[in-house]
């Protein structure tokens, strides 16, 4: 990035200070990333190579040196100090919000976000002759069908069966479950029919069917994190708080969702279970990690998933397959019961059907861990007032930041054009106001969050290699574990000290703007090679285009919203990616709602979807 380092002669190269970079003098370069695209046999030598003692660290170095990652951690004066966790400035209060109290009953606080959300309206999708656009079946739909008797969670659960099977079957399969037990499925929504029945369900949540990321703990599951021997070696004895959470209002868990094994991989692709398939297009990837609940929730089969986002893994998979991708602030969600609790890029968070559904799930799982309530210090939690008299104009106040030369930066121009459009439909219907924005340094900010989350993951996972279970890895685990593993202690400082000017850069953006716009992936969801389903594939110049525009959530830990907009001339869903401020969960939802409904016409039925409510 030009204007933002300086080398004097006989001098190694230094940045800046953040506080003099002069953004005049920025100039965007689009990123070039240097790796070999390598399936099937090639893959396990490529392995092979990585793993072996000398070779590995000529390889691995020889790929950190032609990505300037070595140039850039080793060799350059970083001035600022390192920030090892996000740190936020104190927010500004949100407006037009109803706060939720996060230590109240769950169900108290799904409860007052309903309130929040428009009246339903029955006839959208029960009593009209006309064929409206594509909708999918939304929570209010299934509380409104059990209510009043059109059919009950017992027989919506046999279709969800049925529809888990088929897909199961199909040639080529789609496996977007790890572990479904169907005798325990019916046994939750007997309870929960029992409930409807005697007059007593829980609350909106009751009997609407979610799955939960292989990732995540659902008592009585194992959690696997999609490897083949995990479950073996850490035992699941009770949900995760986000699990108990929903449990507490009275979801129906299918089981748990593929996913890219151990989320080492933006994807999807898993060789232990079958690579989970695109609904729009069964011959194309999902995006991942979290694959399993893109796949599940784009296909009809439920309305929300619940995932976690370490690097885009919520938002990229929900951007290839046409549905809403929220991922929290760090810190927003507690993250006890995950198998990547201990990291400072990830979160659990929803993708839903709709930014309702969204509304409602998020209401019920937020809530930060007491120690991230002392060390992080987050703003009250708050959903937006949707019914406020005052939506529009807090709407027409809403400024959006666009770094114009970045939001252009994609594989075909028609996923900017398309996300400029519903843009355009935002501010000529709210009259809201784009602000050109500059962030400098994006290439440094990629490189700071792969080590970040490669160091992390290393950590987690390094006890385990050494103590035998390497070849039980995938050949693409393998792969970015050997890279991740040559990390030194001097690349995770510099990376933490890059992300304190990543930091400042953000923060000076949000004092124009309130949200930054952007395409949530580079590219449309990519073919899956047939060379790929045996043993895996590594590609991360194509993961390094779906990865383009969502790090700075991960390495933040802001807040951010992905909404299907459109879609490319393939029929491939096309998503558009709104970044907030620190705790602005709320401010996003509103803006993603009202995008929602503008683009409710250019959404299209996906080619493999199964009608649960079977109307």
């Amino acid at each position: 990035m030009a204007g933002s380092s300086v080398k004097a002669k006989g001098q190694p190269r230094a940045m800046t200070p953040v506080e003099e970079v002069d953004l005049s003098a920025v100039r965007y370069q689009s990123p070039q990333l240097h790796a070999p695209h390598i399936t099937g046999f090639s893959l396990r030598l490529f392995v092979w190579l990585m793993e072996s003692p000398l070779l590995g660290r000529l390889v691995t170095s020889l790929l950190k040196s032609q990505n300037n990652m070595t140039r850039m951690l080793q060799d350059t004066v970083i001035p600022e100090r390192p920030m090892f966790i996000p740190e936020y400035p104190p927010q500004e209060p949100e407006q037009g919000v109803v706060l939720l109290e996060e230590d109240t009953d769950p169900v108290e606080r799904v409860e007052k976000a309903l309130q929040c959300l428009l009246p339903y309206d029955p006839s959208v999708h029960w009593m009209t002759e006309e064929r409206p656009p594509f909708l999918y079946w939304k929570i209010r739909d299934f509380a409104h069908a059990y209510r009043s008797g059109i059919t009950t969670p017992s027989v919506v659960a046999e279709h969800v069966i049925a529809g888990v099977e088929e897909w199961s079957n199909k040639e080529p399969p789609m496996p977007m479950l790890v572990y479904f037990n169907a005798d325990d499925l019916r046994k939750q929504a007997e309870a929960s029919t029992k409930r409807f029945q005697q007059g007593n369900p829980i609350s909106i949540l009751d009997g609407i069917f979610i799955a939960i990321k292989d990732d995540i703990d659902c008592f009585p599951y194992p959690s696997k994190g999609a490897t083949t021997f995990f479950d073996k070696i850490r035992t699941v004895e009770k949900d995760a708080v986000c699990v108990a959470r929903l449990r507490r209002c009275g979801v129906i868990f299918i089981g748990k969702a593929n996913m890219h094994e151990l989320g080492l991989g933006v994807t999807g692709n898993n060789p232990n279970y079958g690579t989970a398939r695109n609904p729009h297009s069964v011959d194309r990837y999902t995006g991942g990690s979290s694959s399993g609940p893109a796949a599940l929730v784009s296909s009809g089969l439920c309305s929300v998933a619940i995932g976690t986002d370490g690097g885009g893994s919520v938002r990229i998979p929900s951007s290839l397959c046409g549905i809403i991708g929220l991922k929290t602030t760090y810190g927003r969600t507690d993250m006890t019961g995950a198998l990547c609790d201990c990291g400072t890029v990830e979160v659990a968070s929803p993708l839903a059907a709709s930014v309702e559904d969204a509304v409602l799930v998020y209401s019920a799982i937020a809530g930060s861990r007491p120690m991230d309530k002392l060390t992080l210090r987050p703003s009250p939690l708050c959903v937006p007032n949707l019914v406020s008299p005052d939506n529009n104009n807090i709407l027409k106040s809403v400024k959006i930041g666009k770094y114009t030369e970045w939001f252009h930066d994609v594989s075909d121009r028609e996923i900017s054009n398309t996300c400029e459009k519903a843009l355009d439909l935002l501010c000529s219907n709210f009259r809201c106001q784009i602000e050109e924005i500059i962030l400098p340094e994006l290439e440094e900010m990629r490189t700071a969050h792969v080590v970040s989350i490669g160091t992390e993951s290393f950590c987690d996972l390094n006890p385990h290699y050494k103590a035998g279970k390497r070849t039980e890895f995938t050949l693409d685990t393998r792969t970015s574990l050997a890279l991740f593993g040559s990390f030194t202690s001097t690349d995770y400082v510099a990376s933490q000290r890059i992300r304190r000017r990543i930091m400042y850069y953000h923060n000076e953006a949000f004092k124009k703007v309130d949200v930054i716009a952007t395409p949530t992936t580079g590219i449309t969801a990519p073919k899956i090679p047939q060379s790929s389903l045996k043993l895996g594939e590594s590609d991360y110049v194509v993961s390094a285009c779906l990865m383009r525009f969502v790090i700075a959530g991960n390495l933040l830990g802001l807040p951010a919203i992905t909404v299907p907009v459109g879609h490319d001339k393939q029929g491939l869903p096309i998503g558009l990616q709104l970044i907030g401020r620190p705790w602005g969960e709320a401010s996003l939802l509103r803006v993603a709602s009202a995008i929602e409904e503008l683009c409710l016409e250019n959404r299209k039925r996906p080619s493999a979807f199964y009608d649960i409510m079977k109307a």
